[in-house]
């Protein structure tokens, strides 16, 4: 069992300072790899020293933050990893450091109290971000790989969106696919990511339809005068 412990009042207060920072350093990362990415070829020297410097900034910040929870946790380094698993992976995969973004829309919905969404609607919400970002950022590490690669079939990064989509759909056309290590990797890692959150949207939009039909198959049937609806043969939606 990993149940988490509570947290100290200190880490609380870190925890909700670095919310807004963490958001920003992820959406830094993503830009700045993006543009060092798919400008290669155009920007100068600086300009790609610049990009390489602002990814390694936002991972450093990620470092100092993962170290401060840590030590205000105090937990041994292995039980803190274990109980904050995804927050260990986010440090080591930088494909995953993007998702970051969507724990600041979350907290953001929840500034009143409570979230302004219902249940369902947030985890299609979440699980649609989650893939944009996943996707995005998988089919710019793809693409920064497989380009100049021999043999390859992903040659253009409108190749490496096509295949992305393609992945996380789990349709897999087959008509482009890494061939390189690091992009065969990157495309284990998207089709269990498309099983879960995709599988996650659909069982969340299935469970809402059964819950609006049984709702309606509940109500009583207007007019009826004696206050009590048939039974078993309810009007429906129409």
């Amino acid at each position: 069992m990993s149940e988490r412990s509570p947290k100290p009042p200190r880490q609380e207060r870190w925890d909700r300072r670095m919310e807004l920072p963490l958001a920003v350093a992820s959406a830094a990362y993503l830009a700045g790899y993006a543009v060092r990415v798919l400008a290669r070829d155009h920007l100068p020297r600086l300009g790609v020293d610049l990009c390489v410097g602002v990814v390694l900034g936002s991972w450093a910040v990620f470092v100092a933050d993962y170290a401060v929870r840590l030590r205000l946790s105090g937990l041994r380094a292995f039980r803190f990893v274990r109980t904050h698993l995804l927050d260990t992976v986010v440090l080591i995969l930088p494909l995953l450091r993007p998702v970051r973004m969507v724990a600041l829309y979350d907290r953001i919905q929840r500034r009143r109290g409570q979230p302004r969404l219902s249940l369902y609607a947030r985890v299609m919400v979440y699980s649609g971000l989650s893939v944009s970002l996943l996707g995005f950022t998988a089919a710019l590490t793809v693409y920064h790989h497989e380009a100049d690669a021999p043999g390859a079939t992903i040659v253009t990064f409108g190749d490496s969106v096509w295949w992305a989509c393609a992945t996380l759909a789990t349709v897999g056309y087959g008509d482009v696919a890494p061939v390189t290590p690091v992009g065969r990797v990157v495309a284990v890692g998207l089709m269990a990511c498309g099983l879960a959150l995709l599988g996650a949207v659909t069982g969340s939009f299935s469970s809402w339809l059964i819950q609006a039909f049984t709702r309606e198959d509940e109500k009583p049937a207007g007019g009826s005068g004696d206050g009590e609806g048939p039974r078993g043969n309810s009007p429906g939606a129409s």
